[in-house]
């Protein structure tokens, strides 16, 4: 064990089928985990609490000190911190781990990193660390999809369940996602340019000096209009409306776009360690149904979002085809991205008929003014699921976890006792 004021902690790795339909063919891939107890506790029978991180494709929060929502969760909890499959100390995917895989073996590769083997990975840590004790599981975000697929797939193995900003759509195709996830984003839009009506001008100017020049950022790649419409994406959080317009100040009206610029651009576009994050639209992939670069095919659709209008708009967490030949690490992954999108075999993530009759507590924060994931959808999920009870705020944005941690998951917690 490692001690850190106040908190201890301990790795796990343990080794999983990369397909757990055949658990028996002998390839594996590592699983990492960390557990974290509070250093007064740690001799102590605690219940578990496993951490479903946000994405897909991020790995778990590694503490600074300790988060808010870690400190309540290390009062009464033994905390796991799960490196879902492919990211972070886990077997991870980037652009250099995929070298000498032709697409069709990428696309295949990627088909397994889905929730279902998520879940299928916690199942045998649970053995492993918990010796097959239900725990209760802790879903931010895409975290809160895994829920429901665990749900679904293992509800004996769960004890307690919260989500924050993370119920899905049950039914929802990527068609579907994104039909209701551009009003949001234009709405964002909107209200980041009432903040600061001088940006209107400053990002048209940078954007058409992006068109007529030729741009590189420190990685190689062209910084093009459309790339610098990604930083939208952040407009979901708290803190990103000030984040975006503080780097647009920071790129001047010199002869030079400043370094720094281009290295901050680079970082919060990159997908270096992130080509998950990227291919995301399969989340949504089902029985049946293409996702068909959705996000793409949408955008044309409002006319608010073309290159030329003014305000120029962001995109949010939206993914589009031309990324993949843009974007060094992504361009690994673009013939496998092709062959993801035109997919129509997808095994299902959510058993319908199982969540109706779901006995494990969930309690869910839905944020009502959620860029991310639709309120509606989580409200139409949480009627759909048993023994589910929401708390629907609009006092956050997407990040209250990290916004306020304790008292977040301190509601959620006091709602599963009865207190709240």
């Amino acid at each position: 064990m490692i001690a850190n004021p106040g908190i201890v902690f301990k790795d796990h790795v343990v080794a999983v089928p990369l397909d757990h339909s055949r658990p028996d063919d002998g390839e594996t891939i590592e699983v990492f985990a960390r557990e974290i107890v509070a250093a007064d506790r740690a001799r102590d029978e605690l219940p578990w609490l496993l951490f479903l991180q946000g994405g897909p494709g991020s790995p778990g929060t590694r503490p600074f000190g300790q988060d808010a929502w870690l400190r309540r969760a290390l009062r009464t909890h033994r905390v796991l911190m799960l490196d879902q499959r492919g990211t972070g100390r886990s077997t991870p995917i980037t652009a250099r781990t995929v070298q000498g895989m032709t697409d069709e073996q990428i696309a295949a590769y990627l088909r397994l990193m889905r929730a279902d083997s998520i879940v299928r990975d916690a199942e045998i840590l649970r053995e492993e660390v918990a010796g097959w004790v239900p725990w209760d599981t802790f879903g931010q975000s895409y975290g809160g999809f895994c829920t429901l697929t665990y749900l679904s797939i293992a509800p004996e193995g769960l004890r307690n369940c919260y989500v924050t900003g993370g119920l899905p759509g049950l039914t929802a195709t990527a068609q579907d996602v994104y039909a209701r996830t551009y009003p949001r984003v234009a709405a964002k839009n909107a209200a980041y340019y009432q903040a600061y009506p001088e940006d209107a001008a400053a990002i048209r100017r940078l954007s058409d000096r992006l068109t007529a020049e030729d741009v590189r950022l420190p990685d190689g790649d062209r910084l093009t209009a459309r790339r610098l419409r990604l930083l939208g994406s952040a407009f979901g959080m708290s803190n990103g409306f000030s984040n975006v317009h503080w780097l647009i100040e920071s790129a001047g009206l010199g002869a030079e776009i400043p370094d720094a610029f281009r290295y901050a651009v680079t970082s919060e576009t990159g997908f270096v360690d992130r080509p998950l994050y990227a291919l995301q639209e399969y989340c949504y992939g089902a029985p049946g149904s293409a996702t068909g670069w959705a996000a793409e095919e949408a955008i044309a659709l409002y006319p608010e979002f073309a290159e030329k209008a003014d305000p120029l708009y962001f995109t949010g967490e939206m993914m589009f085809p031309w990324m993949f030949e843009e974007i060094k690490a992504l361009r690994p992954f673009a013939g496998a991205a092709e062959i993801l999108a035109r997919a129509q075999d997808w095994p299902a993530l959510y058993d319908p008929a199982r969540l109706a009759s779901n006995e494990v507590p969930v309690r869910a924060a839905v944020y009502h003014d959620d860029m991310y994931v639709d309120a509606g959808l989580s409200l139409e999920t949480a009627a759909a699921v048993g023994n589910v009870r929401t708390w629907v705020t609009n006092e956050f944005e997407h990040d209250g976890l990290r916004a306020d941690g304790e008292r977040v998951l301190g509601r959620l917690m006091d709602m599963a006792t009865g207190l709240a």
